[in-house]
């Protein structure tokens, strides 16, 4: 399978796996591998109550800690992580994961048992929009 569409599948199981646990998935999503590390830029992840809360007192604080607090938890159910084993053919060790709240841009990092192998190292394009192109 070509890096590319390796990686563009990449991107399309997190955004159903994002629009399936938090509502909606981000509009727009680049996957890179990396050794043993999937690296995923999401942007335009706030689903509408979210951009609405960002006007409250605190708002920007509880929608961070919420966001990431969330994405790490879904990361852990085990039918969530045999997706990206049945997909990667390597088991997910541990996930870090941020959001820039002001930007609407997130980094998930996915950290798996073995380096992502037989996939070519020349092409590094892995992203796609919300239609999945």
């Amino acid at each position: 399978m070509a890096k590319n569409s390796l990686e563009h599948q990449f991107s399309m199981l997190v955004r159903e796996i994002r629009k399936e646990y938090v509502g909606n998935g981000p509009k727009e999503i680049s996957t890179k591998f990396v050794g043993t590390w999937a690296i995923s830029e999401m942007k335009g992840n706030l689903t509408n109550v979210e951009k609405f809360m960002l006007n409250t007192d605190n708002g920007k604080q509880m929608v961070h800690e919420t966001r990431t607090k969330l994405v790490k938890q879904i990361y852990k159910k085990p039918e969530v992580l045999m997706k990206f084993q049945n997909l990667m053919g390597a088991r997910v060790l541990r996930l870090f994961s941020d959001i820039d709240i002001d930007e609407d841009i997130a980094m998930t990092i996915f950290v798996f048992d073995q380096q992502i192998e037989g996939i070519p190292r020349g092409d590094i394009n892995g992203s796609a929009d919300e239609n999945g192109q």
